[in-house]
């Protein structure tokens, strides 16, 4: 504890450092602040009262999760920055398929910025398409038999979606400021700060609740403790890896002498890190999707009754999916072939194993059992927040703290934005949070493009 409270003083002994952290937090508050500017048109009592009687665990209450509660606002937040996230997955998953995306990956920094470029305004375009979609839903929404928005015009149908588009584009300006001047990847840290608002609110709910009786004081400490545990295992598994050692032959170029050290391939136990969950959570929520944007067709309703995130069958169906992705994902995201081709031509070889195709099939192999347990752990992780709801009876804000996505993306966060302050801290020949400063981090827990 001395150890950690003597790393927080020398954070700010260090000039850069302190900097950074101040207009990272300066950046967050911003953001906050924009989840609570409603939209013009919209009675954000109205919306309130209908957000606390509609299906709060559903598709809508986990997106509203996600953006801090910018969306039962109806902020000018209110898409978060999901839509750049979806175009990042899209182009990620583009570049597999698409010789000129395979191109411009391969180009370093240029075509990374070029990458960038086609990320951003594929952004603008789903956002656009977003916005469209939140008005249509804010205009349907009622409450005490009064609609939300008092004159749905065409006027107000194009300035919100303008407004909403504005909001996503300037989170994304926000997220790159904060990783180019701040601390952290801000895109990720933009997020993990909308998941976190809600924790309070799940907080007061449960006292809420002991007040009134429907709760024992004893089974909050146990949950509390549950809840303790359940993190403490998504760290581990999250920093848990196999390492393949590595050996590089010696080679004598004039009178230096280079190679023959030992060095290791750390393949992670979650390789494809929350993306699996998210792919899975994409595919599930269409026919709620689909469903919200036809109120009065029963045949669509009952669909998307029957993929309620509450049900048994969609945990189950959910769990499947994850195991499928995460392989998926993996496989996209990490490639065997590649990685002996480079060793090879560095000359590495791993002990006992003959360079070329023999070291990618051996990595392969490894890479395949090790991801099975980390794809059996997301399933579970994935459907501890539907067991939390059904057996415990826990209300869906605090439910979502179980695991899922939400529970990923703050542990995942929360260890890279550590890591990079750890890196301050010992290049400046400062003890780290731990004493032997070796804190892995979880660097791309995200996606590439966050």
């Amino acid at each position: 504890m001395a150890n950690i409270v003597e790393s927080i003083r020398n954070i700010f002994k260090i000039e850069e450092l302190r900097q950074r952290l101040v207009y990272t937090l300066l950046a967050l508050i911003a953001v906050r602040v924009g989840s609570f500017i409603t939209i013009p048109g919209v009675d954000v009592e109205l919306l309130r009262a209908a957000s606390s009687s509609g299906d709060s665990g559903g598709l809508f209450g986990l997106f509203d999760m996600f953006v801090g509660g910018a969306f039962s606002n109806a902020a000018v937040f209110a898409l978060g920055i999901m839509p750049y996230i979806s175009a990042s997955i899209i182009l990620q998953i583009a570049g597999v398929v698409l010789p000129e995306l395979q191109r411009l990956q391969r180009q370093g920094d240029d075509g990374r910025r070029k990458i960038n470029q086609y990320t951003r305004y594929l952004t603008v375009g789903l956002a656009a398409l977003q916005s469209w979609g939140v008005t249509i839903k804010v205009a349907q929404t009622t409450a005490n038999g009064m609609s939300v928005v008092a004159d749905p015009t065409f006027f107000w149908t194009i300035s919100s979606i303008l407004i909403l588009t504005g909001g996503t584009i300037g989170l994304m300006w926000i997220g790159e400021q904060i990783t180019e001047r701040g601390i952290g990847n801000g895109i990720s840290l933009i997020i993990m700060i909308g998941i976190i608002a809600q924790f309070p609110i799940a907080m007061l709910q449960e006292y809420n609740l002991i007040e009134s009786g429907a709760r024992n004081l004893v089974i909050d400490i146990v949950l509390l403790l549950l809840l303790a545990g359940i993190i403490g295992a998504v760290v581990l598994v999250t920093q848990g890896a196999r390492r393949i050692p590595v050996q590089y032959a010696k080679r004598q170029v004039g009178r230096k002498v280079y190679g023959g050290g030992t060095q290791y391939i750390p393949l992670r136990v979650n390789t494809a890190g929350v993306m699996p969950i998210i792919f899975a959570q994409s595919i599930l929520f269409v026919p709620a999707t689909v469903a919200s944007f036809f109120p009065d067709n029963q045949t669509l309703q009952a669909l998307a009754g029957a993929f309620n995130p509450q049900s048994f069958w969609y945990a189950l169906i959910y769990g499947v999916i994850i195991l499928f992705f995460t392989y998926f994902y993996t496989a996209i995201t990490f490639n065997p072939k590649e990685v002996a081709d480079n060793m090879k031509k560095n000359g590495g070889f791993i002990p006992g194993i003959r360079p070329g195709a023999h070291t990618s099939e051996y990595i392969e192999n490894i890479l395949t059992r090790i991801t099975l347990p980390g794809a059996i752990f997301l399933a579970i992780v994935a459907i501890l927040p539907t067991l939390a709801m059904n057996l415990l009876q826990v209300p869906p804000i605090f439910a979502s703290f179980f695991g899922g996505t939400s529970l990923l993306i703050v542990v995942g966060v929360a260890l890279d934005t550590l890591q990079q302050i750890e890196s301050h801290l010992l290049m400046r020949h400062y003890d780290g949070f731990m004493k032997s400063g070796k804190m892995r981090g979880r660097a791309g827990a995200l996606g590439g493009g966050m």
